[in-house]
C-alpha cells in the first residue's frame, strides 16, 4: 500500500482523508500492525485508483522500498 501511495504522491494524511479513514490507521496498516476489513481495502483501492487485487500484490525480489515523501505539509492549492 505504501508503494502505491508514494507513487501517487499522496501523504498518509491525504490518503486517509480521501478514503474517509483515520490517518493513524493508515500508518498502522502500512506498518502491518492492523488487519483491515475488505471494506477498508476497497476504500483505499478506490482512492488509489487500483483494483482491489493490487492491494494484495507482494513486491518483487528486485523491488526496493519507496523513498519517503518530502517532510512537512504540502501547500494548499
Amino acid at each position: 500500500m505504501r508503494r502505491l501511495r508514494v507513487e501517487r504522491g499522496l501523504s498518509q494524511e491525504k490518503l486517509a482523508l480521501d478514503s474517509g479513514i483515520d490517518r493513524t490507521y493508515v500508518s498502522r496498516l502500512e506498518r502491518r500492525i492492523e488487519n483491515p476489513s475488505i471494506a477498508i481495502v476497497e476504500k483505499l483501492a478506490l482512492t488509489l485508483g487500483v483494483p482491489i487485487a493490487e492491494m494484495f500484490a507482494e513486491p518483487g525480489l528486485d523491488d526496493t522500498a519507496p523513498l519517503p515523501l518530502k517532510a512537512g505539509r504540502k501547500p494548499r492549492i
